[in-house]
């Protein structure tokens, strides 16, 4: 069988009781986020955490593969009592989450150390 490798590269850092994961998709336009929410959550098992923190800044353009990466990733992670943060998001995926109603769920955080202690971002009045 072969191997097909991931779209996406991580650079994942250990934190205290947390997971810090930078999310680099490849140069190609349209990247392939299939297996994502799998992979991450083998490396939350590994490390005995659930917690993890996904800095967004290199992604250009949330698709709805990787929108469904998210949700089963978050799925599995609040049923084990983890939580999955967001951080730096860019305005454009901040308003793709907005208009399928799911900022709410994945709120965008200015950095990860704000992700962590879940300082919510300011909200306009």
């Amino acid at each position: 069988m072969e191997h097909i490798a991931p779209a996406w590269h991580l650079e994942v850092e250990r934190g205290p009781g947390c997971l810090f994961v930078q999310l680099e998709p490849s140069p190609d336009p349209l990247p392939d986020w299939n297996g994502l929410a799998e992979h991450l959550w083998s490396l939350l098992e590994e490390q005995f955490t659930y917690r993890i923190v996904l800095d967004m800044q290199q992604v250009t353009m949330m698709d709805s593969t990787l929108i469904g990466q998210l949700v089963m990733l978050h799925k599995r992670v609040h049923n084990r009592g983890g939580l999955l943060r967001l951080c730096r998001l860019s305005e454009e995926n901040q308003q793709v989450l907005k208009a399928i109603r799911m900022h709410d769920r994945f709120p965008n955080y200015s950095d990860c150390e704000h992700a962590v202690m879940g300082h919510r971002p300011t909200l306009p009045r």
